[in-house]
């Protein structure tokens, strides 16, 4: 219960949380993106965007803003989201052959993954479970991501960095790792932006 009423105190005076509601986003998380976007320049005019993970739907407003015109941007979740203009919203598993039919044939310029498991409490479990999703999601790319194409995935300092760091490896020729402004400093979140599918990935 303490620990419950620390979290509702804090993001009430969360100036990020504020922002999302004078600027009309569904989450802080947009800022998240705006600052990554600034710094890496993937969201562009025009581009492919897929959005795994996607309620309540921040990330997808920021990038619907910044593929236009032209662009096309695909959201997922378990989770209903309630509809976004530019955007076409999908309900289910991003594993699935919904979202890689939804491309109809294209391959994505970017892809997004604020992929999180429901959480036990238990951290070893938790983040395993975090580890599986996310694979799941560099998998995706080697099926739906063009050659020159960016993922761009959350992540979490802990024992199973390293090992979701050399996934990417295995896939992507070029690695980041970021941690925007907006994400708290007491967290242990992070981005990874990869680059440059691997040759092999391309006939994945």
């Amino acid at each position: 219960m303490k620990s419950s009423k620390q979290w509702l105190r804090r993001h009430v005076t969360d100036p990020y949380v504020r922002k999302a509601r004078q600027q009309g986003y569904r989450s802080r998380a947009a800022f998240k993106l705006l600052e990554l976007n600034e710094k890496e320049k993937f969201l562009r005019p025009g581009a492919t965007v897929l959005d795994l993970g996607a309620a309540p739907g921040g990330w997808s407003q920021v990038a619907a803003t910044k593929v236009r015109p032209g662009g096309r941007v695909i959201a997922i979740d378990l989770l209903k989201i309630d509809p976004i203009s530019g955007v076409t919203v999908l309900q289910g598993d991003f594993r699935d052959k919904a979202l890689l039919a939804s491309l109809e044939g294209e391959k994505a310029d970017v892809v997004l993954s604020d992929l999180a498991p429901n959480l036990s409490g238990i951290p070893s479990v938790d983040q395993a479970r975090a580890l599986e999703l996310t694979l799941a999601a560099i998998d995706l790319c080697r099926k739906a991501l063009k050659p020159d194409g960016v993922l761009l995935v959350k992540a979490f300092q802990g024992e199973v960095f390293d090992e979701l760091r050399a996934g990417l490896k295995r896939v992507f020729r070029d690695i980041a790792v970021r941690k925007p402004s907006a994400s708290r400093g007491e967290s242990r979140e992070t981005y990874l932006v990869a680059r440059g599918l691997l040759c092999f990935a391309k006939r994945a």
